[in-house]
């Protein structure tokens, strides 16, 4: 595992570094893009966006160790992050997260035995309205009036039998959100 010299990333590397002046400006997408590739931002992650943008490690990972979107210890493939500020708990967000850990049979913030998710409570993602909501892997999963735990549970079936169909299960549900949203226009 790399990100340097990686086929799949190279485009996406490319891409972020020619949007800056200064390539150290670059740091936080080429994060991004190590956290993907290796699950967490561990040290091999912070050692190649140093080299990448000819910085010092030690700055890289004050960086990562600032900002909550990085990972520093190991997560499930999926990382789901259930919003349960007021607004959401108003909603059930708090039940639906402790709901889901039951359904996990993990803790807060723990792994499934599988390695596949990884779950942890978090404040505001912005979408109230839908709640409960969550974000896997920094993509919103939400549907109209909220998700439910048979909503979840066809989540977790499908990520468990492959990325394709939880795909599309995300597609469809973005596509009830989309339609929703147009009535109040």
């Amino acid at each position: 595992m790399a990100i340097i010299g990686n086929p799949k990333y190279a485009d996406r590397i490319a891409l972020h570094l020619s949007k800056y002046p200064d390539k150290r400006s670059a740091v936080m997408p080429l994060l991004y893009i190590a956290q993907e590739e290796y699950g967490w931002v561990n040290d091999d992650a912070v050692n190649e966006v140093a080299q990448i943008i000819e910085i010092d490690p030690t700055q890289v990972r004050s960086i990562a160790g600032f900002y909550t979107m990085y990972s520093e210890k190991p997560k499930g493939k999926y990382w789901l992050q259930v919003c349960t500020d007021l607004a959401c708990a108003l909603r059930g967000a708090d039940e639906f997260h402790h709901e889901l850990l039951h359904e996990l049979h993990i803790e807060e913030g723990g792994t499934t035995e599988d390695g596949m998710f990884t779950a942890e409570h978090v404040m505001c993602l912005g979408a109230c309205d839908r709640a409960p909501m969550l974000q896997c892997n920094f993509h919103m999963v939400e549907k109209p009036g909220g998700l439910t735990m048979d909503d979840m549970r066809l989540f977790i079936e499908k990520a468990r039998s492959g990325d394709a169909d939880l795909q599309a299960l995300i597609a469809e549900w973005r596509n009830l959100v989309n339609e929703h949203l147009k009535t109040f226009e």
